[in-house]
């Protein structure tokens, strides 16, 4: 197996994006990145009375997958929501290594802001980098520049930093270690 991250989009994502999300991994975390192949849009995890997909079933369909790296972040344009939220900007199982993050809701003009690429870069590696913290067994932090603090509200996401605070980024360097370490085993 691989010691990488795989980002793989879901649906149409532009190129240029992956490869960002890519780089601010692999800056911020250590971890070397590859950008598979994409996948159709999650038709099978559509919800017709919320108009939205469900991230838990688009999960347990990317954990099916064959794996063939130490992680998977998917990546897509669609709608997320877990059952007991209105809506989530990703989703990862906790030290489940895999994870999936929404560009939908991260977007400026969703809230009906002027088109700010500076800004919805911003947002979508926080998130990633977010994600990617659960998928290796962090839980949300009480610091709220942290990039581990919960994102209920698009505020949130914008007050925090795009790096992890000393202590999530000592437990992020120790899981990552441990789960490479797991992976060698």
């Amino acid at each position: 197996m691989s010691r990488c991250l795989t980002i793989c989009p879901i649906g149409f994502v532009e190129e240029e994006l992956l490869y960002r999300i890519a780089e601010c991994t692999e800056k911020a975390c250590g971890i070397a990145s590859k950008i598979a192949s994409g996948m159709e849009n999650p038709s099978y995890a559509f919800d017709e009375k919320r108009g939205q997909y469900n991230s838990k079933t688009i999960l347990k369909h990317l954990l099916q997958l064959p794996r063939e790296s130490l992680m998977l972040m998917a990546v897509t344009n669609v709608d997320l929501f877990v059952p007991i939220l209105k809506y989530v900007y990703g989703l990862a199982q906790i030290r489940g290594r895999c994870a999936i993050i929404s560009l939908y809701r991260l977007r400026p003009e969703f809230y009906n802001e002027s088109n700010n690429p500076d800004l919805f870069m911003a947002r979508v590696e926080k998130t990633a980098l977010h994600e990617l913290g659960h998928s290796l067994g962090l839980t949300h932090c009480r610091d709220r520049r942290c990039v581990m603090y919960s994102s209920t509200r698009i505020e949130d996401t914008d007050y925090k930093e795009s790096r992890f605070c000393s202590t999530c980024d000592v437990l992020f360097a120790w899981h990552l270690h441990k789960c490479v370490h797991d992976d060698q085993t």
